[in-house]
């Protein structure tokens, strides 16, 4: 990355923005009352996650044209899946050239009538390490925060993706809640998703979030079953292996209601909208299957009221073609079928 660190001024930034915190607080916070409900994201994509726009790359292989397309094509968001930790300096400083591509992507988003959700992606870390993720992910949100308070009001942010690994519910719970305190300070009306840890149980249960903050969006990711999901999936020594698997027996629809019901059922007792950030199926599963489960599990979350997106536009699991510039018809049907 050759990228241009300016760290004297971007670190004063940072002090500065810290200190006005309680002032935002003091003046913005009478309005968290009456904040709007949150917004309905409807049907949406992950992009961006693996890509070099963030060092500077053009068509790397996302083009900003493909917001086009993706607006075209019927859906209504985005998921904007990014590394946030790796832009950072020593001190935990994120690099102010890459925030302004971070600026340029959003309001290319924008002006294409989508919504952007703002994703820290960089679960590698938090789920190995949860000291490095507790100081690096309370930086992000800090700088981030300060820097879209008053902007880009349909701007969503997603505080951390696939909590896991090593953190247990009770530590989500406590860094999830300092992150969101950190955002409220200076943006107490903005959307913000919140994630159950990600693991088998699905724990939606073990959730502890501010009971008034009503602008919240709780979201899991569904994969299951991960042996039919990632099938055929290279970098794993274990799923490499495994394939062809079918699915769509009575059996797996019963075991995919199942799990959305416990999660339907907190949500209903709660009071709290759901978003299914995230569902695919590895390219090496065969077809039919593949379209199967997506529109199955599509139609089912749609039925249940919530937003989804899928995984993903481009690279693995993809929707779209970029070498051809089209998207994979099957794909896009079992996404978005005609008429619906």
């Amino acid at each position: 990355m050759n990228a241009i660190r300016v760290r004297w001024t971007i670190a004063f930034r940072l002090v500065l923005a810290l200190s006005v915190l309680p002032i935002c607080f003091r003046t913005e916070a009478a309005g968290q009352a009456n904040t709007p409900p949150a917004p309905k994201l409807g049907r949406g994509i992950n992009i961006l996650g693996y890509d070099g726009v963030w060092e500077g790359g053009r068509n790397a292989p996302f083009r900003l044209d493909n917001l086009t397309a993706i607006r075209r094509a019927g859906f209504s968001h985005v998921r904007i899946n990014f590394f946030g930790f790796k832009f950072m300096n020593p001190e935990k400083v994120m690099d102010e050239v890459v925030l302004r591509r971070l600026d340029g992507v959003i309001e290319e988003v924008l002006a294409r009538n989508l919504i952007p959700i703002l994703d820290e992606h960089d679960t590698h870390v938090c789920q190995r390490d949860i000291s490095e993720c507790t100081d690096k992910l309370k930086s992000f949100w800090t700088q981030i925060a300060a820097r879209y308070a008053g902007k880009y009001p349909a701007l969503v942010f997603e505080v951390l993706n696939e909590p896991g690994g090593q953190m247990s519910s009770t530590g989500w719970n406590g860094l999830l809640n300092e992150c969101l305190s950190i955002i409220r300070a200076t943006n107490p009306r903005r959307t913000v998703i919140a994630s159950v840890l990600n693991v088998d149980e699905m724990p939606v249960e073990d959730l502890v979030l501010p009971s008034d903050d009503r602008n919240l969006i709780v979201t899991f990711h569904y994969y299951a079953p991960i042996r039919f999901t990632h099938q055929g999936a290279p970098w794993s020594p274990t799923f490499s292996r495994i394939g062809p698997l079918d699915w769509g027996t009575p059996e797996d629809k019963q075991k995919a209601r199942a799990d959305f019901e416990k999660i339907r059922s907190w949500s209903q007792r709660e009071k709290r909208p759901i978003y299914l950030g995230e569902f695919g199926v590895y390219e090496a599963a065969p077809a039919e299957a593949r379209t199967r489960y997506l529109s199955f599990v599509a139609r089912s979350a749609e039925r249940l009221g919530w937003a989804w997106a899928y995984w993903q536009f481009d690279h693995d699991f993809a929707a779209f073609d970029s070498a051809r510039q089209a998207w994979k018809p099957d794909i896009l049907r079992a996404l978005l079928p005609a008429g619906r």
